[in-house]
């Protein structure tokens, strides 16, 4: 997993409350088992025509905003199924930072199982960045600071739990964390294969 410490970019403003798993990811784009491939249909009912043309006026078909990193959002944001695909989407397409009120708790874990930063603020600061990116203004985030910055007159701390922190600097997945402990993991079954050789023998 891609480590997170700092991110500056333009911020795509989604203005939009309850946003749920099937806007971001629509249940027919589920086939797949594969985390890439999926950016191309992120928010796909909100960014394309039936006939597969992009609406010009939805905020990541504008130039401006087609390479952003940061997602703005309204509350509630990653409401409804629990898929993992959303988080994926969300990454293909390149966002790594999803600032919003409130998040459903399954999408907000999710995000950090996949190198994400769901960032919780305060609605009014939350509309002072909103207004932010709406202007074309980059957003800062610093992990390590906890910190949210829009130039030099906006700037907004946030809490994270210390061991999420944790994973995301050091880019730490449920693998990862596991994998980091291969010594000790050596250790114990080279003890075990000595005390109960049995477990270890070969058919």
């Amino acid at each position: 997993m891609q480590k997170f410490t700092t991110l500056k970019s333009i911020a795509a403003p989604l203005d939009m409350i309850n946003v749920d798993t099937d806007m971001i990811i629509p249940k027919q784009f589920l086939k797949t088992i594969q985390r890439t491939g999926l950016g191309k249909f992120l928010l796909n009912d909100l960014r394309y025509n039936d006939d597969g043309s992009e609406k010009p006026d939805f905020v990541l078909n504008k130039p401006e905003y087609r390479s952003a990193n940061i997602l703005v959002a309204g509350d509630n944001f990653g409401c409804g199924s629990s898929r993992e695909h959303a988080p994926w989407a969300l990454l293909d397409f390149g966002i790594r930072c999803v600032i919003a009120p409130s998040f459903a708790d399954i999408f907000y874990n999710n995000c950090f199982k996949n190198g994400i930063l769901p960032i919780a603020l305060p609605k009014d600061q939350v509309d002072a960045l909103m207004d932010k990116a709406k202007e074309g203004r980059e957003i800062a985030v610093d992990l390590s600071d906890q910190t949210v910055r829009a130039g030099n007159d906006v700037v907004f701390s946030f809490e994270i739990d210390p061991f999420r922190q944790h994973c995301l600097l050091n880019g730490l997945d449920d693998i990862g964390i596991t994998m980091a402990q291969a010594a000790e993991i050596d250790g114990f079954e080279a003890q075990q294969s000595s005390l109960q050789p049995w477990l270890y023998a070969k058919k």
